[in-house]
């Protein structure tokens, strides 16, 4: 495990400073139920960036992010166990060796089995996520993260799968609170039943990601004008490394970083300190938290 250092991210063209850092160390100390002393500077950064160096943004963003991490037990709780391991035995979830004309980085994802009886949709949700922060823990900040899913392989079956309390933390988690820039969604290879898929969807997703989501179907040709093609494992369609490779590379990172989740673990929000009101999954879902993080469309 090598996290960025600071002189390298601090280095590159984002407008963050170590002063704006030590200013947000500041008021973390000064709230009792977040817990700033397992926050890493690297964190305070990511999460400023996300939020255009905003720092009434980066605050409000910072306490929810920590605050879907506690309640979001479904995602977040025993993140590296031995069912994630099978997972990704079965599963391609990976950043792509190339990015983006404008940098972003292109995680991909596919089903290496298409087997739906070893399909859990819960635990892809989780593995999305860690396979995020631990790049992200490894390269720093990002100008953005497109979020490519390709639909080969996949069935009807694998969509009745699917269950509506991780879809609906997923995408709540990804528009409101993931410290990252996220750019676009594209389906590739999507079947003629995506429309199902969408339906599901549609309920939990603002009117900003609906717009940065492209179906790709097998005979599209736009593609390319979002991402290098090339990019792509080589038995997927592109020049790079296969399927396998791409996975085994990935799966063998995921094991190096158990001890990094289970430090993880402690960056949870101690609710009875909370100042004022406590925060229930009734309060993010009721509305009360609204809506503080722009997503982006280009």
């Amino acid at each position: 495990m090598k996290q960025i250092s600071l002189d390298e991210e601090y280095a590159k063209d984002t407008g963050i400073t170590p002063q704006d850092i030590a200013e947000l160390r500041q008021w973390l100390q000064t709230q009792p139920h977040l817990p700033e002393k397992y926050i890493t500077d690297l964190d305070l950064i990511l999460a400023y960036h996300c939020c255009h160096n905003s720092s009434g943004l980066t605050k409000q963003v910072l306490d929810l992010n920590l605050t879907l991490r506690t309640l979001f037990h479904n995602i977040f709780k025993d993140r590296y166990n031995e069912r994630i391991e099978k997972l990704m035995s079965n599963l391609l979830l990976t950043p792509l060796s190339m990015r983006t004309k404008e940098g972003y980085v292109i995680l991909y994802t596919r089903l290496l089995n298409s087997d739906p009886k070893i399909f859990h949709f819960g635990d892809a949700v989780k593995a999305v996520l860690m396979v995020i922060e631990l790049y992200q823990y490894e390269q720093g900040t990002w100008p953005g993260m497109l979020l490519t899913v390709d639909f080969k392989g996949v069935s009807l079956a694998h969509f009745a799968k699917i269950d509506l309390f991780s879809l609906q933390h997923f995408l709540y988690y990804l528009q409101e609170a993931i410290l990252l820039r996220l750019k676009g969604m594209h389906f590739l290879n999507a079947p003629p039943f995506i429309d199902k898929l969408l339906v599901m969807m549609k309920p939990f997703m603002k009117k900003e990601l609906m717009d940065m989501l492209h179906i790709h179907t097998a005979d599209s040709k736009n593609l390319k004008d979002y991402l290098p093609v090339e990019a792509l494992p080589n038995d997927s369609g592109g020049n790079a490394e296969s399927n396998d490779k791409h996975k085994d590379m990935v799966l063998a990172k995921l094991r190096d970083y158990k001890p990094y989740f289970e430090e993880e673990s402690h960056k949870r929000v101690t609710e009875s300190l909370r100042p004022g009101k406590q925060k229930t999954i009734s309060d993010i879902f009721g509305g009360v938290e609204g809506s503080f993080k722009k997503l982006e469309i280009d």
